[in-house]
């Protein structure tokens, strides 16, 4: 996503859902659950999910809570926040399931488990941009000191496995490529506040490495690329979820430029089925997570959020008037996910169903009362 295509959303606190207790989340990790895959292996486990009450850590706590229903695998599931109100407020009737404990840390402090958990799956990150700017440090610290932290109290209980939600910005600027694919290296401008972010994934990418090779855990880092879906929030600062909250609140799309450049934009389901693809049955230990057929630019995004509600007759407006009468995409860097893809996994979600299915998620999915 380009600078240029940064821009405020006004909302409130009542704009966000009730994720748990939406329908549409409800049918995708229904979906996720049901996939062919060797659930067994979670049979009996402890798991904690870091991060509890951001959109895909939040999916990863449904696909599993789901499974566990429908495969009677007997798992008790923790998720882990550092705010427990935003939390109990996302999460609604999961709070009320035996098979789950909602547990308020902080990553960055020193962690000691109560539990002898099994596997950790790590979300608990600062994802908005805006964040990465003005609080560089919180950032860095919860994806590299954070991990340390979460890695020492896993080996701690004698742990097997960890689960890093990273990203595709930990390759920086990749030439001489069209996709990126997981053995790549680029450049980062690493003495910048707002390496803050990739520097700290490359940072907590090292540290999984060095704790499986000295303690034996195994270790698994999924790099996403442009995820969307039910659980975004409307003031992200990011496009797709700019574009989401002029649909939910039936206003113009406003582009700050031409929307030139291409993302590979992948639905949070598809997304997190992948990630479940690459435990299951995965045999690598980094894996790019991006659907190949998402590769649009972001104008053609912004008019698939538009198309999504017709009746609404919602338009594209341009800051700069020039730019709606002179559209040639450029083309941009995207992940390469063959190998993700060699171990069953495709993305099943087009980005038009994906787009329709989260406008659905505020339209039906009961709202947080701010």
């Amino acid at each position: 996503m380009g600078i240029d295509e940064v821009r405020a959303t006004e909302v409130s606190a009542a704009d966000d859902i009730v994720l748990f207790d939406s329908p549409v989340f409800a049918e995708d990790v229904a979906r996720i659950a049901a996939a062919e895959l060797p659930w067994e292996k979670f049979r009996g486990a402890e798991i904690l999910v870091t991060g509890a009450s951001g959109m895909i850590p939040m999916y990863i706590l449904g696909a599993l809570l789901a499974a566990n229903d429908a495969h009677d695998l007997g798992m008790r599931v923790s998720g882990m926040v550092r705010s427990p109100e935003k939390a109990r407020a996302r999460l609604g009737s999961a709070l009320e399931r035996s098979d789950f404990t909602l547990v308020e840390a902080d990553v960055v402090e020193v962690q000691e488990f109560d539990r002898q958990y099994s596997t950790v799956f790590h979300g608990a990150s600062p994802a908005r941009p805006t964040l990465h700017k003005s609080s560089p440090v919180t950032t860095l610290k919860a994806n590299a000191l954070g991990t340390i932290n979460l890695l020492d109290a896993l080996v701690a209980v004698e742990g097997d496995s960890f689960v890093l939600l990273s990203s595709s910005e930990v390759y920086g600027a990749v030439t001489d490529t069209d996709l990126i694919r997981e053995d790549d290296q680029g450049t980062l401008q690493h003495f910048a506040p707002r390496a803050s972010y990739s520097e700290g994934k490359r940072m907590a990418e090292t540290a999984l490495a060095a704790y499986a090779d000295e303690f034996g855990i195994r270790a698994l880092s999924l790099r996403f690329g442009h995820i969307y879906g039910p659980g975004m929030a409307l003031d992200d600062g990011r496009v797709q979820a700019d574009f989401l909250a002029d649909v939910v609140r039936d206003r113009n799309i406003r582009m700050m430029s031409a929307g030139a450049p291409t993302r590979t934009y992948t639905y949070v389901a598809d997304a997190v089925l992948g990630l479940f693809y690459a435990y299951l049955r995965g045999e690598n230990q980094v894996y790019n997570v991006a659907d190949p057929n998402g590769n649009v630019s972001i104008r053609e995004l912004a008019e698939t959020f538009a198309a999504a509600r017709p009746e609404k007759q919602l338009a594209l407006e341009f800051v700069n008037p020039e730019d709606a009468r002179s559209f040639s995409p450029v083309a941009s860097l995207g992940l390469d996910s063959r190998r993700l893809s060699s171990d069953g996994w495709r993305a099943e979600t087009s980005l038009s169903e994906g787009v329709s299915r989260t406008v659905r998620s505020f339209e039906d999915g009961p709202l947080i009362q701010g």
